[in-house]
């Protein structure tokens, strides 16, 4: 039979291998919560992305008309000045 002392020994091994196990149990969980929060920011971040991206194609878009309807009334108040030289020219 093994002595009381090397038993002791190998009792003390074992807590110190069940500690360690438990303390990488314990890191492992961690590790596992910040990806799952990785993964959610990620998510998040996706969502907005996408939220901005169409912000932005709306945007866009509204810029375009704008752009169209200015280029409308420069050409309309050409036509009016013009008209309205015709006819000052017209009355000299």
């Amino acid at each position: 039979m093994a002595e009381p002392g090397a038993l002791d020994a190998a009792v003390r091994r074992l807590a110190l291998a069940l500690d360690a196990l438990d303390a990488a149990v314990e890191r492992r969980r961690e590790a596992d919560r910040s990806e799952e929060r990785l993964a959610n920011q990620l998510h998040v971040l996706g969502v907005d992305r996408t939220r901005l991206a169409a912000a932005l194609d709306g945007e866009a878009a509204r810029s375009r008309r704008l752009e169209e309807t200015n280029r409308e009334i420069a050409r309309r108040l050409d036509t009016a000045i013009a008209s309205i030289r015709s006819a000052i020219g017209n009355q000299d």
